[in-house]
């Protein structure tokens, strides 16, 4: 696991990317507006957003913002889903 710091000043933007693993964006002040090209919506401070490995997506801030990227897994690992159920 990798946790990294963030902040962007107001209209600054990461541009559209991928990751090859999960990540959870934690933002802790302001607010960041996302999209996936499917969806796009806000997270605010105390919110959080799960992005799938290999989605692409891209977030800006209108307002200064912070937050925490959480990379949870090993790059060039699959994705595998686990569950509770016995086969």
């Amino acid at each position: 696991m990798r946790v990294v710091g963030l902040r962007l000043e107001p209209g600054q933007n990461v541009p559209e990317h991928r990751n090859a693993i999960p990540v959870a964006l934690i933002v802790t002040e302001g607010r960041l507006h996302f999209d996936d090209g499917a969806r796009s919506g806000e997270v605010g401070a105390g919110e959080m957003l799960l992005i799938n490995p290999g989605e692409r997506h891209t977030y800006r801030a209108e307002i200064g913002t912070s937050a925490y990227l959480v990379f949870a897994g090993l790059p060039g690992v699959r994705s595998r889903t686990w569950s509770l159920r016995r086969k």
